[in-house]
């Protein structure tokens, strides 16, 4: 395993709903920020105080679903105006922007009770998104199950046996798709044109085709959370994916992860094999890494001068899921490596 480090530094800027195509000479500094259930074990003024002593200026905040709501109390915030004020305070009194905010669940679960605590979340945080001003939210697209009766999801890639495609169809124009119109008619009501969802294994959006495939359906809120350790794993080339997506304005969010693959176990297990724990790397095909620690400092460079070149509006956002670097060290690392390579560009 090879580690490998680099260097850049930070600032904010507005954002519109299209986005720009920006000309060769024009970079933006975009702003490095950090998803927070990696403090899940610190308090929101702690957190704020480490985000700040790391130089970042941006932040995404968990509303709901899988992130958990430790550092943003929905319901109060919702109820008291004022209180939504001064939580906000906060964030700009240290010079940081809260991005976007967070639902990731499953809002299409077969079970209904699942289903229902998912979407109340969304809704909740797109009204939240609203009196903060907040304009970007993401989550995940969820996964029914295959037919009417089951209790679990279904997570169908692969179309045959013909059965497979009959319940894949089912999916989307019977769950996916309708879920997906009513949210986003939601969303637009309350001036939410952005919603990110991340292109996740066990989710029917998981690749840039699949994103498109619901974007056509639904229209322009929908576009993607685009986290590169998910399509690394899938043979995407990271660079070839932002132009691809940004040419059509469909770049909403970016999660900053990396992920690191063990050739010897790749070449007898495939890469539906991954390590979640430092206990299962002996036999991983691959897992994720901080941002420098799978790919090399001059890939990164290469993708943050991607997400320039579209005219990207969003925030580099770190999300650390290191078994090796784990918690505060691995955004350290991730930071110091997205902060010198931006720095390399605007300087160059």
């Amino acid at each position: 395993m090879r580690d490998t480090i680099a260097r850049a530094s930070v600032d904010a800027a507005p954002m519109s709903r299209q986005q720009s195509t920006a000309s060769p000479t024009a970079k933006r500094k975009i702003p490095i920020g950090v998803f927070d259930p990696v403090y899940d074990n610190l308090s929101l003024d702690e957190m704020l105080d480490k985000v700040s002593a790391l130089g970042l200026e941006a932040m995404e905040i968990g509303t709901g679903g899988y992130p958990g709501t430790k550092h943003c109390p929905v319901a109060e915030l919702l109820e008291d105006p004022a209180k939504a004020k001064a939580w906000q305070k906060k964030f700009t009194d240290r010079g940081i922007q809260v991005a976007t905010l967070s639902c990731h669940g499953n809002p299409v679960h077969p079970d209904e009770k699942h289903a229902q605590q998912d979407r109340e979340s969304f809704r909740r945080t797109v009204l939240l998104a609203e009196r903060l001003g907040v304009r970007v939210i993401v989550g995940f697209s969820g996964c029914p199950g295959g037919t009417p009766t089951d209790a679990q999801p279904n997570w169908i890639t692969y179309r045959w046996p013909p059965e497979y495609a009959q319940m894949q169809d089912w999916q989307w124009k019977e769950k996916v798709i309708p879920y997906w119109q009513e949210a986003a008619k939601f969303a637009r009501e309350h001036g939410i044109h952005r919603i990110a969802l991340e292109m996740h294994p066990n989710f029917v959006v998981y690749n840039p085709r699949t994103l498109l495939k619901l974007r056509e359906a639904v229209g322009e809120e929908i576009g993607a959370n685009c986290d590169l350790s998910h399509l690394f794993w899938q043979g995407c080339d990271p660079v070839e994916v932002i132009h691809f997506l940004g040419k059509q304005g469909a770049i909403y969010h970016a999660h900053m992860k990396d992920t690191t693959f063990y050739p010897e176990n790749v070449a007898k297990y495939g890469v539906l094999n991954f390590a979640f724990a430092t206990s299962d790397l002996g036999n991983a095909s691959e897992t994720f890494r901080a941002v420098g620690y799978g790919h090399s400092a001059s890939l990164w460079k290469s993708i943050v001068q991607a997400y320039m070149d579209i005219g990207y509006e969003g925030i580099l956002s770190i999300e650390n899921e290191d078994p090796i670097l784990s918690g505060e060290v691995g955004v350290e690392r991730a930071a110091y490596v997205l902060k010198n390579v931006r720095k390399e560009i605007l300087e160059g």
